[in-house]
């Protein structure tokens, strides 16, 4: 089947005006699963430190502002690999792709704040000379995204938002019910990989049954020293989930262009959003990729890589 083209029937764009608002649980301290060995202790989050991110940069012209990309929840770098290796081909730019804390290779951390995943970015951008950037950020990425943004606009030359709003999402999220699925999961020592994998997926089907989720939450189940472990700290994703599901109260705004890159078949940016992101995104402009949910790069990669670069131009 050939990938969906991308044109004025396929989708639609409105800069946000005023007129734009009218368009259209707590569980056990144990997991079954263990988590991975963390590879940072933390004391604690009373101050947000630095933390060294996991990343894989693509080789592209200097002279361009790179493209980041930031995953969502229980996410990782590889879930834009082919989606940065063709970013990176077709227009010459440095793309970077990299693990929040918490997730994929990145240390753990027992703070997991906006202020301290924007705190790691603050760091690590400089250091590869890829400032300013093109910050691209799916979900929980999206927030950190637009945080960095909102704090440090020198860092950002423009900034895409991918199907999440700098307002609350509980109420149309499934995570917390996913994450208790992940910690009731119990795989029995020294069993193949395979056998591991097809046990984990039969164990989340009747909570999580779409087989894409499943499939996106297993790359999180690794085998380290003969045993399968969650790579994400499933410990302090539980423990901060009401701030992630959030976002941080700023007064100031990002003077920068911004994209908020929109499933169609996803409820997570409603209209009654538009006020706060026009108030702090004012050149703020929506496109919405038909026939995508929430994930709207793995739905549809060749319109998600078409709007990126409608936006470069």
């Amino acid at each position: 089947m050939a990938p969906p083209t991308w044109g004025p029937d396929k989708s639609h764009t409105w800069r946000l005006s005023a007129r734009a608002g009218r368009q259209k649980p707590s569980g056990p301290s144990f997991w079954r699963v263990p988590v991975a060995p963390s590879s940072s202790s933390g004391r604690g989050a009373t101050e947000p430190r630095p933390l060294p991110l996991s990343y894989k940069l693509l080789d592209g012209e200097a002279a361009l502002p790179a493209v980041v990309f930031l995953h969502g929840l229980f996410g990782s770098k590889t879930n834009f690999n082919s989606i940065a290796k063709a970013l990176a081909q077709q227009t010459g730019r440095r793309v970077l792709t990299v693990d929040a804390r918490n997730h994929g290779d990145s240390p753990h951390s027992p703070d997991m704040s906006y202020e301290a995943m924007s705190l790691d970015l603050q760091g690590l951008l400089p250091q590869l000379d890829l400032v300013p950037c093109v910050l691209v950020g799916h979900s929980m990425g999206g927030k950190t995204a637009m945080l960095l943004a909102l704090q440090r606009p020198e860092l950002v030359e423009r900034l895409i938002a991918v199907d999440i709003s700098p307002m609350e999402t509980t109420s149309v999220s499934n995570f917390v019910t996913y994450m208790a699925a992940m910690r009731a999961i119990d795989i029995p020592a020294e069993v193949p990989r395979s056998r591991a994998r097809k046990l984990a997926d039969e164990q989340l089907s009747p909570v999580v049954q779409d087989i894409a989720v499943r499939q996106f939450l297993l790359t999180n189940l690794v085998e380290v020293d003969g045993r399968f472990v969650w790579r994400v700290n499933l410990d302090a994703l539980a423990q901060h989930m009401d701030t992630i599901m959030a976002f941080p109260r700023r007064q100031d705004s990002y003077p920068g262009p911004t994209l908020f890159l929109l499933g169609g078949n996803s409820q997570f940016v409603h209209p009654s959003h538009h006020p706060e992101i026009r108030r702090l995104f004012p050149r703020a402009q929506m496109k919405t990729v038909p026939d995508a949910g929430h994930w709207v790069h793995a739905d549809r990669p060749q319109d998600f890589i078409a709007a990126i670069r409608g936006f470069l131009d």
